[in-house]
């Protein structure tokens, strides 16, 4: 993967262990819900084909991810119709705030496979998200949580200044693009 998808993070790599690892959905839910990974994996799969693009200005055409949607567990929890946000978090304290819209009707992802194989480490393997549609700073590495809120709550990226929301299509990068 090296030359096409350069290997990009804000803090330590940390080491996963899918024995214990575990992904919740809280917030402004009707039942919150935290899965094991043996139970994430037993939900129904779903594969995203497209591009990527980071903020750095590289993007990587064509890539294929695999896992399952974020809309099936949001199914699961059932969102109050107040939630209008999400905050994804890390295993490292990592977040990223992301407007629901930009996460349901089949935007998003939790996925373990890149082109078929497992995702690798440095790449946020075993488990991130994917939020193709947006710069890749919206797409959490080695994923355990997704919070809803009733308001916006700026993550690791946004409070050092870059965009609320980063439409790659819009180049919004930094806060007032």
């Amino acid at each position: 993967m090296g030359a096409d998808w350069p290997v990009l993070t804000a803090e330590l790599t940390p080491r996963v262990d899918l024995d214990s690892w575990t992904i919740t959905v809280n917030g402004r839910v009707e039942s919150p819900r935290t899965w094991t990974w043996k139970e994430v994996q037993q939900l129904p799969g779903s594969v995203y084909s497209g591009d990527i693009h980071c903020v750095t200005t590289w993007s990587k055409l064509d890539t294929s991810f695999a896992g399952i949607s974020v809309d099936t567990l949001l199914e699961a929890v059932r969102p109050l119709p107040e939630a209008s946000f999400a905050v994804a978090t890390s295993t490292t304290g990592y977040t990223t705030n992301l407007p629901m819209d930009d996460i349901t009707g089949g935007k998003a992802w939790i996925v373990w496979e890149h082109e078929g194989r497992p995702l690798p480490i440095e790449h946020g393997g075993p488990v991130r998200m994917i939020v193709p549609h947006l710069y890749f700073w919206k797409s959490a590495k080695w994923i355990e949580s997704i919070t809803l809120l009733d308001h916006d709550e700026p993550g690791f990226w946004e409070v050092r200044g870059y965009h609320d929301r980063g439409d790659p299509w819009r180049e919004q990068r930094y806060q007032g693009d």
